[in-house]
C-alpha cells in the first residue's frame, strides 16, 4: 500500500511516516532527497538519522528517485522523505517542468505497486509568491504533489501533528 503524507513544515509528516514504516513490519529503506547545503540542512538531516531505528537502510538520492526505488528491495517498505526537495533538487539543475512532471508520474507509477510512504510538503495553500521562481515551484510541487496523491491508495492532509484522510475527487463525484 503506497501512503502520500502531505502538509506544512513541522507538521509531523515525518513522525508518522516513520510510524507508518515501524508498523509495516517490514525491512525499511528509507530513500532521503536532502542535500546537506547548510547547516540548517546538516542538523536537520542528523535528526532525521538520529531519530531513525539503526536497521533501516538509507538510501541518499536527491535527484534519481526512479533509480533509487527501483534498486531497493521489492519486499522492503520504502520511506520517502521527501518530495518537495526532490522537486527543489531537479528545478536547481535545470531540469526542466516537463520532465519534472514525467519523472513524477514514472515514480508515482513504481510506488503504485509497493509498500510505501512519500513525504512532501503543501506549498498551495499561503499568499501566492512573490517571484516567478517561487511561483514556478509552486505550480510545479502542486502537480507532482496531485499525481502522486492520484497514484497513491491513501492521502493523508497532516495539519499540526493531526491527520486527516483526504477523500479522492472521484470518491467526492460519485456521492454527489
Amino acid at each position: 500500500m503506497f501512503t502520500l503524507l502531505i502538509g506544512g513544515a513541522r507538521s509531523g509528516k515525518s513522525a508518522l511516516a516513520q510510524r507508518l514504516a515501524e508498523q509495516s513490519g517490514l525491512h525499511v529503506t528509507v530513500i532521503a532527497t536532502a542535500e546537506p547545503r547548510d547547516d540548517e540542512m546538516k542538523a536537520r538531516i542528523r535528526r532525521h538519522r538520529r531519530d531513525r531505528p539503526t536497521a533501516w537502510r538509507t538510501v541518499e538520492s536527491p535527484v534519481d528517485l526512479a533509480a533509487a526505488v527501483s534498486a531497493a528491495p521489492d519486499d522492503d517498505f520504502l520511506l520517502i522523505d521527501c518530495l518537495t526537495l526532490w522537486v527543489s533538487n531537479l528545478m536547481e539543475r535545470g531540469t526542466s517542468e516537463d520532465a519534472i512532471l514525467d519523472a513524477g508520474r514514472h515514480v508515482a507509477g513504481l510506488l503504485a505497486a509497493r509498500h510505501a510512504v512519500v513525504v512532501t510538503n503543501e506549498v498551495g495553500l499561503g499568499v501566492i509568491p512573490a517571484s516567478e521562481l517561487a511561483r514556478r515551484f509552486e505550480d510545479v510541487l502542486g502537480r507532482v504533489n496531485a499525481t502522486f496523491a492520484e497514484s497513491a491508495q491513501r492521502a493523508v492532509l497532516m495539519v499540526a501533528g493531526r491527520a486527516l484522510d483526504l477523500t479522492s475527487v472521484e470518491t467526492v463525484l460519485r456521492r454527489s
